[in-house]
């Protein structure tokens, strides 16, 4: 996996909501960069929303995590015209296969090395 030591994990006040988004993307980037950028943009804008982590394989293999308040931010940020548009294009452009899986998280916790 790549290192993302500059990258929080944090851990929320539960209860709250992951979206689980697992894909392996086709060759080429076909606009993918932007648009995802774009879309890391938006839904910052959508009431509930926490934040995310994401993580790559050497073999393609990726694994963004949505962390939500609420299941109603997840059906906001579903139903938002620019990402349907994006997931449109993800399906017909970017990628091979994906899966998204949504659950509720009711125990969370974290653990960050204090600097020696």
């Amino acid at each position: 996996m790549s290192d993302h030591s500059d990258v929080p994990v944090a851990a929320h006040e539960p209860p709250y909501y992951v979206a689980v988004f697992t894909s392996v993307r086709r060759e080429g980037d076909a606009g993918y960069g932007e648009t995802s950028d774009r879309m890391e943009e938006l839904v910052k804008e959508i009431p509930g929303y926490l934040g995310m982590d994401h993580a790559r394989t050497p073999g393609g293999l990726a694994i963004t995590v949505g962390y939500f308040r609420d299941e109603a931010a997840i059906k906001e940020w579903g139903a938002h015209a620019e990402h349907r548009t994006a997931q449109r294009r993800g399906r017909s452009d970017w990628y091979e296969r994906y899966s998204l899986h949504i659950a509720k998280v009711e125990r969370s916790q974290g653990f960050e090395r204090a600097g020696d």
